[in-house]
């Protein structure tokens, strides 16, 4: 469908004002969910999977009054663009505010003065490093932080804060933005020539139709799914309140300690659980990546066992399954490129002549302009990051790192659709040790890595995918690109404001001695790689050369053969820690959608999918209300999420 100025649907500034409304109540539910006890006290953290829940909760409401404001009037009814767009923008501030983000991003600044002690010598090893401005360093300040029982409405304690979140909401923006020019010029090749299925929008596309959801809600096989999947979730909820109540599932079973005798046992942590939303969203992603992600999560259990027979667990971490996840990840990087090799030559040539070339009323700024984008956001991150204390190589490294990830995550999920893409423990900074070792890097490089982690640390609430399937959408809905360029724009300044504001609100008030595992890590990675400098680890480099190698024979065996059904895709993202609870829902799904196929073809198919929604909204719709149900009282509460 085409997307021109002409045809698209008008966005009212209704629209953003709601936005406005629901983005800060939403940054709210996200920080509330971590729990001011930590994971102990969470209502599952929403932004794990590629569809949040949240966002789809609260669209599922918006539609409910929506249709009843439809039956008193007309004038006051947003139409579908409107909803599909506060979609979008709900998404982008979701993604600034989650797990992998602003939630990771806030409890780290202000620890490495707060937990610095004689035993650890933090102060001694790395305090010399942290610019006054990066973050939080005056201890005595931090009381009423972590101690709460106080307010973050006082001077004193905005002003503890203003000039670290301040750069710091300046920098997230301008990395948000730099991903969104990556987007604008890869989009007509991704949406409009490659075609490419997006399946992770195809529940919220059916949420937001004409005549707002009604087609899907008057649908009795979705109603099926739904009481199914929120029947459980009710069963299981009631359970955690009154263990007399009889469980259906909501656990994770590790077959692990069935194999107790060598080399079995080298197999580790296998959960075994059923997701009847991971089930639903399984069944939009192609066959062949789906039985890829189970076949391959096995595959690295077998790597496992064979490297205990082999003698070679003596290594430390073989068979570096991370690393090799990691050159997964940049051989799909690879892939996509040289799939859009032609649109990029052509990008390319506009930019050099100077010509309209494929700028057309479709994309909301020339080729230039997302180019120049890109490089004056590599600008500011450059000048931040030299202030901060790291070198000029390490900052481009460190950075075409993560862009070439954000591009392979990009493409998956425009292509595939995985519900989960993290990337744990094999990222920009543990690449860059891997490669150069940490005494070459420096105390300096490595201290800011540490502060940077918030956004390598599994890469599950990207942004990148979330915009480019925004775009989709606004194709679909005949949103104008240049509205929601806008809105995307707003969204991620807003939301990371917003953001912020809620963390500080309920730190103040709760205290956050309970919401710093993470910060640990990062800090006692960074104790380590300071304490005991190391050089080069060549077993990881070659095991990232293997995944990135073993991306692109995946690949050309896929194009050389049409039977070819293991999917680089499923190589990369199966390997991680996302992949353990899933990966048995996911085999089931694949089952489920081949039999259907199988003895029902397309047909069936279709008429199935429907269920599969039900699946997925059952589970977020109550899981969302036991969430919320949690905040409320400010108990833990049932979590079908972990």
């Amino acid at each position: 469908m085409k997307n021109s100025s002409r045809n698209s649907k008008p966005i009212t500034w209704r629209a953003f004002i709601c936005g406005v409304i629901l983005i800060p109540i939403n940054a709210y539910w996200i920080m509330a969910s971590w729990g001011h006890g930590g994971y102990a006290t969470g209502q599952s953290f929403a932004t794990s999977l590629s569809l949040y829940f949240n966002v789809i909760f609260i669209i599922v409401v918006l539609a409910a009054l929506n249709l009843l404001v439809f039956k008193f009037t007309r004038r006051w009814t947003l139409n579908n663009a409107e909803i599909s767009m506060l979609y979008i923008m709900l998404a982008i501030a979701s993604s600034v505010a989650g797990h992998d983000m602003m939630e990771i991003l806030m409890p780290i600044l202000p620890h490495a003065a707060w937990f610095a002690s004689a035993e650890n010598e933090w102060a001694e090893l790395f305090h010399k490093y942290v610019p006054q401005w990066l973050a939080i360093k005056e201890r005595s300040k931090l009381v009423d932080y972590y101690r709460g029982e106080s307010t973050f409405y006082m001077w004193e304690h905005v002003g503890l804060w203003l000039t670290p979140v301040l750069w710091w909401t300046v920098f997230i923006v301008v990395l948000v933005s730099i991903l969104l020019c990556f987007n604008l010029l890869l989009r007509k090749q991704w949406i409009e020539h490659e075609k490419l299925s997006y399946p992770i929008i195809q529940l919220p596309l059916e949420l937001t139709n004409n005549d707002f959801a009604g087609h899907l809600f008057r649908n009795r096989l979705m109603w099926m799914g739904f009481i199914g999947a929120g029947g459980i979730d009710v069963i299981n909820g009631l359970h955690f309140l009154y263990p007399t109540v009889p469980t259906l599932g909501g656990r994770l079973y590790d077959i692990g300690p069935l194999f107790t005798e060598k080399p079995w046992n080298a197999i580790g942590w296998t959960p075994v659980a059923v997701y009847p939303f991971i089930i639903g969203l399984s069944f939009f992603i192609p066959l062949d990546l789906s039985f890829s992600c189970w076949f391959f999560y096995l595959f690295w259990k077998v790597q496992r066992i064979l490297s205990a027979v082999l003698g070679l667990r003596s290594l430390p971490r073989f068979p570096y399954i991370d690393e090799q996840g990691f050159g997964g990840y940049m051989g799909i990087c690879a892939i996509a490129l040289y799939l859009s090799r032609r649109h990029l030559k052509q990008v390319w040539k506009s930019i050099v002549t100077g010509g309209l070339g494929l700028r057309n009323a479709q994309e909301p700024v020339s080729y230039r302009v997302a180019l120049a984008g890109i490089l004056l956001g590599m600008g500011f991150i450059t000048f931040f990051c030299l202030r901060a204390g790291m070198s000029l190589g390490v900052v481009w490294a460190f950075f075409g790192i993560y862009f070439a990830i954000s591009i392979a995550i990009a493409r998956m999920r425009a292509e595939l659709g995985p519900p989960v893409h993290d990337l744990h423990f094999a990222s920009s900074p543990e690449f860059l040790v891997n490669a150069l070792g940490t005494r070459k890097l420096g105390g300096a490089n490595l201290t800011i890595f540490s502060y940077l982690f918030f956004f390598n640390r599994a890469h599950r609430s990207h942004p990148i995918p979330h915009q480019l399937e925004g775009f989709k959408m606004a194709e679909s809905r005949q949103i104008n690109n240049s509205t929601l360029l806008w809105a995307m724009t707003f969204a991620a300044i807003f939301g990371t404001i917003a953001s912020a504001w809620a963390f500080l609100h309920l730190a103040y008030q709760y205290g956050t001695f309970g919401d710093q595992w993470v910060s640990w890590y990062s800090f006692n990675r960074l104790q380590s790689w300071l304490s005991v400098p190391r050089g080069a680890d060549y077993p990881a480099l070659i095991a990232s050369c293997v995944g990135f190698l073993t991306a692109i024979a995946l690949f050309g065996l896929r194009m050389r053969f049409v039977w070819w059904i293991f999917h680089p895709a499923g190589y990369a993202i199966s390997g991680s820690w996302s992949m353990n609870p899933f990966w048995f829902s996911i085999f089931l799904s694949s089952i489920i959608k081949w039999v259907v196929l199988r003895h029902g073809g397309l047909k069936a198919h279709r008429k199935a999918i429907p269920l599969f929604m039900g699946l997925i909204l059952g589970e977020f719709v109550v899981g969302s209300i036991w969430s919320i149900l949690g905040i409320i009282v400010g108990q833990p509460m049932y979590r079908f999420l972990y």
